[in-house]
């Protein structure tokens, strides 16, 4: 009978230890490529290059294939922080509860300030372009000012490679 009760004593003893390392391992927040709603980017036009200092010019963002007219969806939950024109370019952010603001442009507007958006939500139209760039620029912000890839919010693509030719022998 005291076997069963140690027994039964580290049992929950694991439980509770197994509890709390799980609560303390941050929940990953689930970000989309804003063109698709795939959790991979799926058509890269341009990539992210930022500038070595942050009044130099750069490009902080990434532009991402879709066509004048198609529909832009939030990259992940948040609360829409604006949505009007810039210098002349419609844009579109979002705060999300990890802190970082996804931005999109040129996108005519669905929300508005303070709308709530889901995951996958379309959130506007692109617009033409306005700086020479097809696509939609889709941009990421840590803080205040400090631009991060967008595309490192999204999973890794799977790669597959396939036989050239058909020649190639097929394992059972």
């Amino acid at each position: 009978m005291q076997h069963r009760s140690h027994i039964t004593t580290v049992l929950a003893a694991v439980a509770v230890l197994a509890h709390i390392a799980l609560a303390a391992v941050p929940q990953a927040l689930s970000y989309v490529d804003p063109t698709t709603g795939f959790p991979t980017a799926t058509q890269v036009l341009r990539g992210f290059e930022p500038p070595e200092q942050r009044w130099l010019s750069g490009h902080r963002g990434v532009d991402l294939a879709l066509p004048v007219g198609g529909s832009v969806r939030a990259a992940g939950d948040g609360v829409v922080h604006f949505a009007g024109s810039v210098a002349g370019k419609p844009v579109v952010s979002i705060k999300h509860d990890d802190g970082i603001r996804t931005t999109y442009q040129p996108v005519f507007a669905r929300v508005k300030k303070g709308d709530h958006v889901t995951e996958g939500d379309i959130i506007g139209t692109l617009a033409p372009s306005v700086d020479g760039y097809p696509g939609l620029h889709w941009g990421a912000v840590e803080g205040r000012e400090d631009y991060i890839d967008p595309l490192g919010l999204l999973g890794e693509p799977v790669i597959r490679l396939k036989p050239v030719g058909g020649n190639a022998r097929r394992r059972p």
